[in-house]
Parts: C-alpha cells; sequence; structure tokens
C-alpha cells in the first residue's frame, strides 16, 4: 500500500529529475546553434534528399528521431566515413570529412541532453545541394568540355557481384589535349546505388599503351590536378570500361555511366605530367601469379607485404586502398635512399563499402626521392569481429568478387626530374620556415 509519505517523496523524485533535465538541457549544446553547423559541414553532402545515403539530416524535425543513432556512429568514428589512424601519418587532407573530438564531444552532450532544438534563429543559412545528376564540379569549373558514356547494361535486382566491361570508341577531339580534371558519374538515382566502383581507361589508336582518364569508388568520384599539372589525352582511341556492380534489391534496367572530361586550354604545356592513380600492388609479388598468396583460414588472419622502387623523383596527390571484405588495414611507408623510414598514411579501420581516396593537402604531400621506397601493408580479418565478414568459417583466396580478396593501393603519383624535385623541396622549407615564424 503506498502512502501519502511515499508518494510525496515519488512526486518530489520526478520533479527533482525533470527539474535536472531541464537544466541539463539547457546547458547543453542545441541543434540550431551548435549541431546543424557539424552537419553542414561533415554530413549533409550525402544526408540530403538527393545524396546516397538513407535519410536526410537538414531540419531539427528530420535530425531529431536519429539524436541516438548519431551519437553512436560519431563516437565510434563510423560516420562520417573516414578510416584514417589518427595517429599516425600525414594528417592534412583536402577531402577530410573527419569529426574532431570537440564535435564528437558536442554531440554526445546534445543527444545525452535530450536532443535539444534550441532557438531556430541560430540556425546558419542552409545549403543548396546539387542534383544527384549533376556533375559536382560544374560549380567550380562548369560543364565538362567533354563527356563519353558506357553502353547500358541491365543490372538483376539479387545475386553476386556483376561486371561490365564494353569498349566504346572515341572520337571527336582535334588534337591532343591536356586534362585538366575527371568526373565519374554514375546514373541517377538507382546507378549511383549500384555501381561500386569502375574505370574509364582510353587505349590510343594504333597504340598498345593505356591512358586511365578516370577511376571511381564509392567516396571517390572525381579528380582535379594540380595547377600546372595535367594528363596527355590523345584524340582518337577507344574507352574500355570495367564497371563493378552489385544488385542492390531493385532491377536497374540500361545503365549508363558517364565520364566527363575538363581540359587545359588548347596548346597549354603542362609543368609536369601525371598519370593519374597508380596501382600498386601488395599481392603477388617476386614472380608469383596475381593474388596467389592471399590465403586466409578460417577465423584467422594474414598479413601482406609488397615493396615497390621508384626509379625517378614523385609527388603523391592522394592514397586509397583497395581491399574487400576481409581486409582491416593497409599502410603506405616511404623508404628513403638514406634509410630513413616515415610512414605516409595508413587506414586502420578499413571498411569495403566506401573506396575513399585520401587527398593530401598541398603543403602535405610527400615529396619522394628518386630511389624511395614505397612499402605497402595489408591486414586481413577473417574472424567473427570483424562487422562486415559475410562467413568467418570460409577459407578466403583471390578473386573479384567482394567476397573474395584483393590487396592493392591506387596512388596518385606524379614523376618529375631531379630539377623539379629541387625545386619542390626548396617550396616545401620555405612554406615551414613560414609556418614556423608564424
Amino acid at each position: 500500500m503506498i502512502t501519502f509519505k511515499s508518494l510525496l517523496k515519488i512526486v518530489s523524485f520526478v520533479i527533482a529529475s525533470v527539474m535536472a533535465t531541464t537544466l541539463m538541457a539547457q546547458d547543453a549544446p542545441t541543434f540550431s546553434k551548435d549541431i546543424a553547423p557539424i552537419l553542414q559541414q561533415k554530413c549533409q553532402s550525402c544526408h540530403n534528399p538527393d545524396g546516397i545515403a538513407p535519410m536526410a539530416l537538414i531540419s531539427y524535425e528530420q535530425v531529431w528521431p536519429f539524436a541516438s543513432l548519431i551519437q553512436d556512429r560519431t563516437s565510434k568514428r563510423i560516420m562520417p566515413p573516414w578510416h584514417l589512424d589518427k595517429g599516425i601519418g600525414i594528417q592534412r587532407y583536402k577531402n577530410d570529412i573527419s569529426l574532431s573530438d570537440e564535435q564528437i564531444a558536442a554531440i554526445a552532450a546534445w543527444a545525452e541532453a535530450g536532443a535539444p532544438e534550441g532557438d531556430p534563429a541560430d540556425l546558419p543559412a542552409p545549403l543548396e545541394f546539387p542534383s544527384g545528376a549533376d556533375w559536382q564540379l560544374a560549380e567550380q569549373l562548369g560543364p565538362p568540355d567533354f563527356v563519353i558514356k558506357s553502353n547500358p547494361y541491365d543490372v538483376i535486382a539479387n545475386g553476386q557481384d556483376q561486371w561490365w566491361e564494353p569498349r566504346v570508341s572515341f572520337e571527336g577531339l582535334d588534337s591532343e589535349r591536356i586534362l585538366r580534371a575527371a568526373e565519374f558519374k554514375p546514373s541517377y538515382p538507382l546507378g549511383k546505388k549500384v555501381v561500386h566502383h569502375g574505370h574509364a581507361v582510353l587505349i590510343p589508336e594504333g597504340e598498345r599503351r593505356s591512358v586511365a582518364l578516370a577511376r571511381y569508388g564509392v567516396g571517390k568520384s572525381w579528380e582535379i590536378y594540380p595547377e600546372g599539372t595535367g594528363m596527355r589525352v590523345p584524340p582518337n582511341g577507344s574507352i574500355a570500361w570495367n564497371l563493378h556492380y552489385f544488385p542492390v534489391g531493385t532491377e536497374v534496367p540500361n545503365d549508363v555511366v558517364e565520364v566527363g572530361l575538363w581540359f587545359y586550354p588548347e596548346d597549354y604545356q603542362p609543368e609536369q605530367e601525371t598519370v593519374g592513380e597508380v596501382l600498386y600492388r601488395v599481392d603477388g609479388l617476386k614472380g608469383m601469379a596475381r593474388g596467389q598468396d592471399i590465403v586466409i583460414p578460417p577465423h584467422g588472419y594474414q598479413v601482406l607485404q609488397g615493396t615497390h622502387r621508384l626509379e625517378s623523383p614523385a609527388v603523391l596527390h592522394s592514397f586509397r586502398p583497395h581491399l574487400h571484405m576481409r581486409g582491416k588495414v593497409m599502410s603506405m611507408e616511404a623508404i628513403y635512399p638514406d634509410g630513413r623510414k616515415e610512414v605516409l598514411s595508413q587506414v586502420n579501420n578499413y571498411d569495403h563499402n566506401w573506396q575513399i581516396a585520401y587527398m593530401y593537402a598541398d603543403d602535405a604531400k610527400p615529396i619522394l626521392p628518386s630511389g624511395t621506397l614505397l612499402q605497402f601493408t595489408s591486414v586481413f580479418d577473417n574472424t567473427a569481429n570483424n562487422p562486415i565478414n559475410p562467413d568467418p568459417e570460409q577459407w578466403v583466396v583471390f578473386g573479384r568478387r567482394g567476397v573474395d580478396e584483393m590487396s592493392h593501393a591506387w596512388v596518385g603519383i606524379t614523376h618529375i626530374n631531379e630539377e623539379q624535385y629541387a625545386q619542390a623541396m626548396a617550396e616545401r622549407r620555405a612554406q615551414q620556415e613560414t609556418l614556423r615564424l608564424e
């Protein structure tokens, strides 16, 4: 039997709890003032009505139901997707969308306080997002100078990985041009959901060489070369497409992928010539067939290492690991001719659902002398601790499917001569001295 005294205690406790919660909410960050700016800066490029994310995170009404989920995903650094090790290697990147410790703490405090809205007058001005059908680089560079298209492909609703490798004629340029930027654009809206990654490679007419015009992965759709750096594109040939589709439960008939090309003015001669992203293998080296050394036991791990020597000086623009579902870690280290060893970048929480190219800031790009060894290390986790492992009971070997494995890195690289290397190093030392004096 509840006495009046007991009831009074209960009421007093409830009132005290409500007052404490109210006071905590008053002191806590609010959506309008504190959280909305973070979402704008780090999340809304995907979490908008036309984005690839499953929900929009624009208004308070859209965000509030997901407050606890947002706290969970951000505190675990699952979102935004940025899988670099924060404790080692270069930490300055052009496309860094990771949250700072302070931003993560603000989101946690906001969610734990009940996700208060705050004063709508504190909201930042809303952002305008391009349609998923638009070229992302158009706002910066205008419409592309040239567009190539794949042949259409019917993507099934359910099943294993699908590949489409058509050859398409490349013609329409009057002369060789210097490529400044390229963007890989799956169709909208369904193509963006089923195209996992792909390549558009030009085979020049009458030649056996190839020119990689554009490479794509979820998390990397475009590339702009530094000012003064470009890629030579011959006027004729054929495009070899390599498109990796993954069914998502909905048929996608007649899917077409486009690549937009932006050129420097005609007769422009670049100071430095690049070949874009170059594949550096971590598997199947020392005379072995590709992937022959990938053998991951059930409930086990494997570590592979591959080393490549630079025969000329080089500037690195980006680092993009490529592993599959058991891939967990990939590092890129430089072993200099004098014996020094430096970790340039390390992805320590790889997720095959994303193919992020980590683009170095201009003042942080590695400038490497001739004779430098680039050493790559991959770690595979075939245990139940790997959250995207489809079946830890299986032996895993090399293969193109996501349930098989690969081990290589795509590195954006420009080879330079010794004079350009000396100039680049002098400029870097001057930058560092300026920063030291500031």
